[in-house]
Protein backbone atom coordinates (compact mmCIF):
# COMPACT_ATOMS: atom_id res chain seq x y z
CA UNK A 1 0.00 0.00 0.00
CA UNK A 2 1.68 3.49 -1.11
CA UNK A 3 1.44 5.96 1.85
CA UNK A 4 -1.08 8.50 1.77
CA UNK A 5 -0.99 12.01 2.98
CA UNK A 6 -2.68 13.58 5.94
CA UNK A 7 -4.82 16.02 3.71
CA UNK A 8 -6.49 12.90 1.50
CA UNK A 9 -7.92 10.98 4.98
CA UNK A 10 -9.03 14.92 6.03
CA UNK A 11 -10.90 15.28 3.03
CA UNK A 12 -12.17 11.41 2.98
CA UNK A 13 -14.08 12.17 6.24
CA UNK A 14 -15.32 15.44 5.60
CA UNK A 15 -16.74 13.70 2.25
CA UNK A 16 -18.00 10.91 4.80
CA UNK A 17 -19.07 12.97 7.73
CA UNK A 18 -20.85 15.45 4.95
CA UNK A 19 -23.11 12.05 3.35
CA UNK A 20 -23.58 11.00 7.02
CA UNK A 21 -25.15 14.43 8.24
CA UNK A 22 -27.44 15.01 4.69
CA UNK A 23 -28.95 11.35 5.37
CA UNK A 24 -32.52 11.34 6.92
CA UNK A 25 -31.75 8.02 8.89
CA UNK A 26 -29.03 6.73 11.79
CA UNK A 27 -25.33 7.49 10.59
CA UNK A 28 -21.94 5.99 11.88
CA UNK A 29 -18.42 6.96 11.55
CA UNK A 30 -15.39 5.26 13.53
CA UNK A 31 -11.81 6.50 12.99
CA UNK A 32 -9.22 3.80 14.04
CA UNK A 33 -5.56 4.32 14.38
CA UNK A 34 -2.32 2.20 14.48
CA UNK A 35 0.97 2.50 14.71
CA UNK A 36 3.24 0.63 11.93
CA UNK A 37 7.05 -0.05 11.68
CA UNK A 38 8.93 2.44 9.51
CA UNK A 39 7.34 5.32 11.01
CA UNK A 40 4.02 5.03 9.59
CA UNK A 41 0.55 5.18 11.04
CA UNK A 42 -2.26 3.08 9.30
CA UNK A 43 -5.67 4.91 9.46
CA UNK A 44 -8.56 3.38 8.78
CA UNK A 45 -12.31 5.24 8.75
CA UNK A 46 -15.72 2.68 9.35
CA UNK A 47 -18.20 4.31 7.53
CA UNK A 48 -20.45 1.44 6.11
CA UNK A 49 -17.29 -0.26 4.48
CA UNK A 50 -13.71 0.75 5.40
CA UNK A 51 -11.15 2.97 4.25
CA UNK A 52 -7.73 1.93 5.02
CA UNK A 53 -4.92 4.81 4.55
CA UNK A 54 -1.13 4.14 5.21
CA UNK A 55 0.35 7.96 6.49
CA UNK A 56 4.04 8.49 7.02
CA UNK A 57 4.53 9.73 10.82
CA UNK A 58 7.67 11.18 12.27
CA UNK A 59 7.10 10.66 15.99
CA UNK A 60 8.43 13.64 17.90
CA UNK A 61 9.59 12.12 21.17
CA UNK A 62 11.79 9.68 19.16
CA UNK A 63 13.55 12.72 17.83
CA UNK A 64 14.39 13.84 20.76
Amino acid sequence: MEPSSNKEVLERFAQLYQEVFEHDGYGDIRLEMKILRRGQKEIIIHCGRQYRYVVDFANESARN
